[in-house]
């Protein structure tokens, strides 16, 4: 929200006081409490009628700094407040105070507050060098014509500098420039709205800031004070953390560490997901033909969905297969796990007035209601629909009881849709604020559900896949982008918004494979399946057509095999940075600048990424296949080819529907697993470590780690590039495995295993 009329000028009807002057300094072992007027006080008479705030610091978890800055602490606070698992006060702090500057550390960071007129905040590195500061009006309350009440907090940007994150958006990578408001909305792909909003960004200096308020939060990144960040909400307190680097890997390992780390998705979810596709008609045997159709053309396939004409119309939700349609749920679902199949059905948190359960929930107290005591209902998406009220543990338990029944069936996970459209005016079970709880109700509904598989199915095996998100939903993996166009343009866009979302603490995603809306062109079809199966997970979804790789044409097929199988193979790589993601909150997709912070150039990529810490990907956007990509620094190998290119360099290439730019970093040793069927097979049979020196006179040594399908480490393989060979040493239960130098010569073995390095 802007509040200025350029530079000078406040807008009609709109009042700023900013703190001005510190009047009182409390300083204790690990707090400091600022108290400061919001105008010069040069007599006593300048203390009366006239605002006093108060600004606190403090650090929830090392490395990490607090700043509370409050108007009238009398406001009553009726939350939701988001869960920080993470701030549990055993951070390790000290303070300092040598003159008018007062200093609080916590790990590597360093917030010094100068009570100097101007007075400031400022926080700095290890190595003295300024991350950020709050300068002069960066710390204020703001009143409008309506009669609202904001706090407004301002973090000054260097010169250069760049930010990312706010969540999953699709509008430009780099945020300077815009206004974010973060509000969950059901926008699609090609607005400034989006599903999943994080009120946290990430800079391209070397830190991040979390604004800790579950409201609406309105950042204005360099769009209002052209060198600042500021944030603003609706409420007499405003609080925000700055999260210490030096690196991005490491501001995203404090800050995920504060919020929640993402759980561990099974190994099965990494394949191949096929959906009945929404709108399309379909019952069992059109399941059972596209199951057939896969099997007949060689395309592995793990988790069938079923999307939500599972249920009869105009009765969602009610949990109930549609009789007509799947007269035999039951012994469906056995024949599909016969077939190795795991399954996945639509649900959302919305209660359809025709449906059996809005009575029910209505009699039990389980429905959002109004003020006056009605139940809150309209008639979008579903006639005379209802909300589920997940602050209600009541109704917590008796929404997983008709979810438990699907489980018993033989449903192995969700996709948990919607969670975006929230009314405000409304009351809630525990008393929540309606606009705090606008945007944390998907966090409830996920985790409801998420926690519901954990218990039912283990730790180990519960994924959803889900479409709404705030912060700390990263721990409720797997996250979809949303509605998008069955176009270049929206391919474009969702990995946009999955690089966004990666820079937003969430550490695996997905999109739909040729596009939601509308039917894609068999071209855009084709590019799609090898970005879609180069992603974290992967899944065939649309909405009036069937999105079966045989309705695209036969070279649809064979791009949907290939990259299928190199997927399989490549998953004692992939589940090792899933297992990654799971242990520091470093994503498996990754924007370059996570792994390369130091080139300038990677710093604005949003049409390439890195897989892991190894694969650089830049899909192909467009029909004919040419695709401008970048290469850092170093010799790369073209996965599929061998072909070698060194770096930096810039590159304009045209490739076939069976290929696009899939090249392995200088020094990688990439584990090939050899079943090329199924993601959870046993990768320690038959697996290969390809080793990539890149360059022919290098020497290194480096640790490749296999995990099992719990994320234990399997075998662990020390290597060793030393003159002209490449000595492989391994540990771990394992049995043979092979050692192949890129472009060079191969050896098997159990124990040590040498290969001329060429």
């Amino acid at each position: 929200m802007k509040f200025t009329e350029g530079f000078w000028l406040t807008r009609e009807g709109v009042r700023i006081s900013c703190a001005t002057q510190v009047r009182d300094l409390h300083v204790s072992t690990d707090h400091i409490t600022a108290y400061a007027a919001v105008q010069r006080v040069q007599h006593r008479g300048d203390t009366l009628n006239a605002p006093l705030l108060t600004i606190e610091c403090f650090s929830p978890a090392d490395g990490v700094i607090g700043v509370r800055a409050t108007h009238h602490a009398g406001k009553a606070h009726h939350g939701p407040d988001f869960e920080l698992p993470g701030a549990d006060g055993g951070a390790s702090t000290h303070t300092r105070r040598t003159g008018n500057v007062t200093e609080l550390r916590s790990g590597p960071l360093t917030l010094r507050l100068d009570t100097a007129e101007p007075w400031s905040l400022e926080f700095v590195d290890e190595d003295g060098r300024r991350l950020t500061a709050v300068e002069p009006k960066g710390t204020a309350f703001a009143t409008t014509a309506d009669g609202a009440h904001h706090m407004i907090g301002r973090l000054a940007l260097g010169v250069g500098e760049s930010i990312y994150g706010l969540g999953e958006r699709f509008t430009p990578f780099v945020k300077n420039g815009q206004s974010v408001d973060i509000w969950q909305a059901d926008g699609g792909t090609s607005s400034e709205q989006a599903y999943k909003n994080i009120p946290f960004y990430l800079s391209s200096r070397g830190y991040g800031v979390f604004v800790n308020h579950p409201g609406k939060v309105s950042f204005e990144v360099g769009s209002e004070s052209v060198g600042q960040v500021q944030f603003s909400v609706e409420d007499q307190s405003l609080e925000y953390y700055v999260v210490a680097g030096p690196t991005p890997k490491d501001v995203l390992r404090r800050y995920t560490t504060l919020t929640g780390r993402p759980a561990l998705p099974p190994a099965w979810s990494f394949g191949l997901w096929l959906t009945t596709s929404f709108c399309t008609s379909y019952d069992e045997e059109t399941v059972t033909s596209f199951v057939d159709g896969m099997a007949e053309r060689d395309i592995p396939l793990s988790v069938f969905h079923f999307d939500c004409f599972w249920m009869r119309e105009y009765q969602w939700s009610d949990f109930r297969w549609d009789p007509e349609v799947f007269p035999d749920p039951d012994g469906m679902l056995v024949r599909l796990k016969e077939r190795g199949l795991k399954v996945s059905m639509w649900i959302n948190p919305y209660i359809a007035q025709k449906s059996g359960l809005f009575a029910e929930g209505a009699q039990h107290g389980y429905l959002v209601k109004r003020p006056n005591g009605d139940i809150w209902q309209w008639d979008m998406w579903q006639p005379g629909m209802a909300l589920v009220d997940f602050t209600n543990p009541a109704a917590r338990a008796w929404y997983t009881d008709k979810l438990r029944a699907l489980l018993d069936q033989g449903v192995d996970c969700f996709k948990t849709d919607f969670g975006e459209r929230i009314p405000t005016d409304v009351v809630w079970h525990d008393g929540s604020d309606p606009q705090r709880m606008h945007n944390y109700y998907t966090h409830l509904y996920n985790r409801t559900v998420f926690e519901l598989l954990q218990k039912e199915r283990g730790h180990g095996e519960a994924v959803l896949f889900a479409r709404s998100a705030t912060t700390g939903g990263q721990q409720f993996p797997v996250h979809w982008g949303g509605d998008c166009f069955a176009s270049f343009n929206a391919m474009a866009e969702s990995l946009r918004g999955g690089l966004s979302l990666s820079l937003s603490g969430f550490g695996f995603w997905s999109h739909d494979i040729g596009g939601f809306e509308g039917t894609p062109d068999p071209d855009v079809f084709k590019r799609w399946l090898a970005f879609g199966l180069l992603s974290s997970h992967s899944r065939l979804h649309g909405n009036v057509s069937y999105r079966v790789p045989w309705e695209f044409g036969e070279e649809a097929v064979a791009v949907a095999r290939t990259f299928t199988r190199l997927k399989h193979r490549l998953m004692p790589y992939l589940y090792a940075a899933a297992v990654e993601a799971h242990h520091t909150g470093v994503p498996v997709m990754r924007p370059m600048l996570l792994e390369f912070p130091d080139d300038p150039t990677c710093r604005t990529l949003d049409r390439q990424y890195m897989l892991g810490p190894d694969l650089l990907v830049a899909p192909v956007f467009t029909a004919d296949g040419e695709v401008e990509y970048y290469v850092p620094e170093g010799t790369w190998t073209h996965l599929l080819t061998g072909e070698t290119l060194t770096g930096p360099v810039w590159r304009r290439e045209t490739h076939g529907f069976d290929s696009l730019p899939l090249y392995v970093r200088p020094g990688a040793v990439l584990p090939l697993g050899a079943d090329d069927q199924r993601p959870d097979g046993d990768w320690l049979d038959g697996l290969t470590l390809r080793v990539y020196s890149g360059d022919a006179r290098s020497s290194y040594e480096t640790e490749v780690t296999v995990p099992d399908r719990t994320g234990r480490t399997a075998a662990a393989f020390h290597v060793v590039r030393e003159g002209g060979a490449v000595r492989v040493t391994a540990r771990g239960s394992h049995g043979a495995y092979r050692v192949e130098v890129a472009g060079g010569e191969s050896a098997e073995g159990t124990g040590e295993v040498s290969v001329p390095a060429g």
